[in-house]
């Protein structure tokens, strides 16, 4: 292992102070769950880390009805709080769905939302290329083990998928992201916050050196009372997802009046499959209907060789979580 400084942050200013672009090499460390594994395998090489887990690690309602989440808030703790388990269900599903007891206990909400978005071919340094690692060395996973890479989003220099499961009920929830950086404090959609690998595939956010996660900010939602999250994977027990969905549905005299989508396993970032909300909205909230809708979505689809299938899974789990959901809506009496 590199031999690196390590420094505990006393306030946010201070931590962006020390992290800041005239400081290569300082990464900011939370739960440690990804960082320190990669720091082990030598693929991450940090000159200092800054430990910010002694900041904003607090759940708080906001004046308009959301929840603001401190960025240090960990995993578990997120997952069993009474709010977000009544307002958004989705949240505490897709959190439990994503790690073992052990991970969630460790890891912070900005630790999973900054996990590197990887693949196998990542870590093997000794026999694979890897543009996300070394760019413009190559991405063997292209022609390589594939069943598990994206169909939506890649680009020829990567096809590694993203592999939070709570990032996708966040993308689903319409979330913001705030952020303290060197020119002061801001707000980003979360959905702008991770980037397609494009020709920068070693680039997985538009976060500048130094910028700090602070919180997250939930929006009132009522839809989201009514809300699923949904992992398909190889094994019951800690997995990455090949499709996750998340989904929130309303539904008025059997006509869907309001719908909120994000798909996991599937595309280099949390997919907000936009085409599928807009075809639902003011429709009969039916299979076929919802079949139609996942399909002009994943129409756009670019599967690799030992990945179409995910086509067919992630329009069946989307038609699948929709159903349920409507189901259940229909028996309440409604939205």
């Amino acid at each position: 292992m590199t031999p690196f400084t390590y420094v505990r942050a006393t306030d946010a200013q201070t931590a962006v102070r020390l992290a800041d672009s005239r400081h290569p090499g300082v990464r900011y460390l939370g739960g440690g769950t990804n960082l320190v594994d990669l720091m082990r395998e030598t693929v991450e090489r940090p000159t200092a880390l800054v430990d910010v887990t002694g900041l904003s690690n607090e759940i708080t309602e906001t004046d308009g009805g959301g929840l603001l989440i401190g960025a240090a808030v960990r995993n578990t703790a997120l997952a069993e709080h009474r709010l977000v388990r009544s307002r958004y269900p989705m949240l505490a599903r897709a959190i439990v769905a994503g790690a073992s007891p052990q991970i969630r206990n460790m890891a912070t909400v900005a630790g999973n939302i900054l996990q590197r978005t990887r693949c196998a071919y990542f870590y093997d340094q000794a026999g694979s290329r890897c543009n996300k690692r070394e760019p413009g060395q190559g991405c063997d996973a292209i022609d390589g083990f594939n069943r598990m890479h994206a169909i939506l989003g890649a680009s020829p220099s990567c096809v590694a998928t993203h592999p939070s499961d709570m990032c996708v009920a966040l993308a689903a929830l319409d979330a913001t992201v705030h952020l303290n950086t060197a020119q002061g404090e801001r707000r980003l959609p979360f959905a702008d916050l991770h980037r397609l690998p494009g020709d920068e595939p070693d680039r997985d956010t538009v976060l500048q050196p130094g910028d700090l996660i602070t919180a997250v900010e939930l929006p009132a939602l009522p839809l989201a009372a009514r809300s699923a999250y949904r992992k398909v994977r190889d094994r019951s027990s800690y997995a990455f997802a090949l499709v996750s969905v998340a989904a929130a549905l309303a539904v008025e005299n059997g006509t869907v009046t309001d719908v909120r989508l994000a798909l996991g396993g599937v595309a280099p970032k949390p997919w907000r499959p936009l085409a599928a909300e807009r075809a639902l909205r003011g429709q009969p909230a039916t299979e076929a209907v919802f079949r139609a809708a996942a399909a002009a979505e994943l129409a756009a689809a670019e599967p690799l060789r030992d990945n179409a299938f995910k086509v067919e899974l992630a329009q069946r789990t989307i038609v699948a979580v929709l159903g349920e959901l409507a189901e259940n809506g229909l028996a309440g009496g409604g939205a």
